[in-house]
């Protein structure tokens, strides 16, 4: 039974499928270049907290010597 079937011409098709793969690959480039962007905005706020967490000292306690506790 599909060999009764007749074939779509190429010609006709090759439009529709290389429209089809210029759809995708587009879709695609865009993923990446939003992918893209996103990244460095990433990368650059992990360098700003990293830049930000040198300033801040490792020591919690504070500069000034607290009182002597009160008996």
């Amino acid at each position: 039974m599909l060999a009764e079937l007749p074939a779509l011409p190429l010609h006709e098709a090759g439009k529709y499928v290389a429209g089809a793969y210029v759809v995708v690959f587009v879709l695609v480039l865009v993923y990446v270049a939003i992918m893209a962007v996103r990244l460095s905005r990433i990368q650059r706020e992990l360098a700003q907290l990293s830049s930000s967490q040198r300033a801040v000292p490792d020591d919690p306690r504070p500069s000034s010597p607290a009182p002597p506790p009160v008996s």
